[in-house]
């Protein structure tokens, strides 16, 4: 058991690339490797995941929890690029020597092994981040992986014509999001795993989902894991699943997951999609 340290009452806040802010947490105790886990959000939704940031720097694991360009604390415009690149941009960054912001302490992440954990529209970004060969494996919770459900789905979120505007209206500079960028997911190609799918290594990729889904259908999520061999953990209840009640769950499966290796196991996923029997709690929106 290496060295542990006590965790401080609030996350440390540091910037990537000048423009993307990002809490993140030290491991609370050290081991042979140095493992590094990227956190990212649904949309819409408010930042909400330092419990589970915490719960996974307990664990032994440097945590980053940033802000997709565009949206809360960091600059820029949302959607002016694929949100998976500025999780890729947080990567590049674990290089440099890392500056917390209040008080200026400096810390330097050599990292062994990456994984990204996101849920819903984070999910999609976790799954394409697997593309970099930087990241390991990455876990998906209830992932948006086809946009063609994009006109069905935002009719239940909103009556106002323009899904745009209403997130301007609901969440103000929350999310500085123009017509022009939303539309982008309309096309079939900008930020969509079923787009990239030929080029996915499926074994690197876990993901959750409930039948009852009611904005992300099950189906497509299906079709996906059969297409590219991903591990999918399919449940008969659950709605929208909460990613820090799946994580907290599901942790001993995820971990071996992610301490295990590429090896074999492409072929073995590709047997099939694993079957869960049981019925976990619905959660919000965000995810």
């Amino acid at each position: 058991m290496g060295k542990t340290r006590k965790l401080p009452g609030v996350m440390f806040r540091t910037r990537f690339a000048r423009e993307i802010v990002a809490e993140f947490l030290p491991p609370a105790r050290e081991g042979k490797k140095q493992r590094v886990i990227v956190l990212c959000d649904g949309m819409p939704s408010m930042p909400h995941k330092q419990g589970l940031a915490k719960f996974l720097a307990e664990r032994g694991y440097w945590v980053f929890y940033p802000r997709y360009r565009g949206s809360w604390e960091s600059d820029g415009e949302f959607l002016e690029r694929s949100p998976h690149e500025d999780l890729l941009d947080v990567i590049d960054g674990l290089r440099r020597e890392i500056r917390e912001a209040a008080f200026g302490q400096r810390f330097r992440v050599n990292a062994d092994e990456i994984f990204v954990i996101g849920g819903s529209f984070g999910g999609t970004a976790a799954i394409l981040c697997s593309l970099d060969e930087r990241v390991k494996k990455v876990i998906a919770n209830c992932p948006v992986v086809d946009w063609a459900i994009l006109g069905w789905e935002q009719r239940k979120e909103t009556s106002n014509p323009s899904y745009a505007a209403y997130i301007r209206q609901a969440f103000g500079r929350g999310f500085r999001l123009s017509d022009r960028n939303w539309k982008k997911l309309s096309g079939g190609r900008f930020y969509s795993p079923v787009h990239r799918a030929g080029e996915i290594t499926g074994a690197k990729i876990m993901m959750f989902h409930a039948k009852d889904d009611p904005y992300v259908p099950y189906r497509t999520v299906e079709k996906f894991a059969r297409r590219t061999g991903a591990k999918l953990k399919l449940f008969r209840r659950g709605g929208h699943l909460s990613t820090e009640m799946v994580v907290r769950k599901y942790w001993r499966e995820i971990r071996r997951f992610f301490e295990s290796g590429l090896v074999g196991e492409e072929a073995a996923s590709s047997a099939g999609s694993g079957q869960g029997r049981g019925r976990i709690p619905t959660s919000n929106r965000a995810s």
